[in-house]
């Protein structure tokens, strides 16, 4: 992340009140990380978010699922009702939140969070479950218990966020990503999940760039992805090709996996 080091920092103030974007247009790319200093270079205008000092904040997420993997299965097999549930702790200063992403009726990522208090990051309270459930059904999905939600993938990843220029939105760019579950753990080493967070509509200055070094968005899933990888009865399928090409060549086993990765 050394690249991000010439940049202007940005306050977390800032950032919020001028890009929350909490409805929005999503396009990941994974980018090999020497291709790291070329993207943010590229860009006139860009600032990082900066911390106490920080520019590289450790994330830490638990998601939830129902037992037969409704969840996943809606990312993996594309569904107009998709959602998440997880937790969200922000490793550095402990704050921890509750999120729930859904897909708006024109396909734009919504989200909703609200403050978790829970000692545990495996299971939701009974006040967390309630908030769940009217999310979901708030958004359209039916038929699922929130109550018997049980947590199922945990991820693990050094983040850093660039704001754009003139209003273009925003960008975090993940490192040293670490998937664990029941079945075993692997990193991505090498490679770098960046995603772009634009106003709904054009791509933004910083998904131009990406273009110009000749990366293209992909299907990529912290949640459908790992869990994937680490579950060998669940298909690829819809992560097939970006597990294949884009991340093989720097994915690293950290366990033993009941499976070829």
């Amino acid at each position: 992340m050394d690249a991000f080091a010439e940049l202007p920092s940005v306050d977390l103030e800032s950032v919020n009140s001028t890009s929350q974007l909490l409805t929005r247009t999503d396009r990941k790319y994974v980018v090999p990380l020497p291709d790291l200093g070329a993207l943010v270079s590229g860009v006139r205008g860009l600032r990082v978010l900066e911390i106490d000092d920080r520019r590289a904040f450790r994330y830490e997420s638990t998601y939830f699922d129902t037992t037969d993997l409704t969840s996943w299965a809606g990312s993996a097999h594309p569904r107009r009702r998709r959602w998440k549930v997880r937790t969200r702790l922000y490793a550095d200063t402990g704050e921890q939140w509750l999120e729930v992403k859904t897909r708006s009726g024109r396909g734009e990522t919504v989200k909703e969070r609200m403050p978790c208090h829970s000692s545990s990051s495996e299971e939701l309270s009974a006040e967390a479950t309630a908030w769940v459930g009217e999310r979901l059904v708030g958004a359209g999905v039916r038929g699922v218990d929130a109550g018997g939600l049980v947590a199922t993938l945990r991820t693990a990843y050094r983040r850093s966020t660039l704001l754009l220029p003139d209003g273009g939105g925003r960008a975090t760019v993940d490192g040293d990503l670490h998937w664990s579950s029941a079945s075993g753990s692997v990193g991505l080493d090498g490679a770098l999940v960046v995603e772009t967070k634009s106003p709904p509509g054009s791509p933004g200055p910083l998904d131009r760039r990406l273009w110009a070094l000749g990366h293209r968005p992909v299907r990529i899933s912290k949640y459908g992805t790992g869990l994937a990888l680490l579950t060998p009865e669940l298909p690829r399928n819809r992560w097939h090709r970006v597990v294949t090409r884009d991340l093989a060549p720097a994915l690293s086993i950290r366990q033993e996996l009941p499976h070829d990765v």
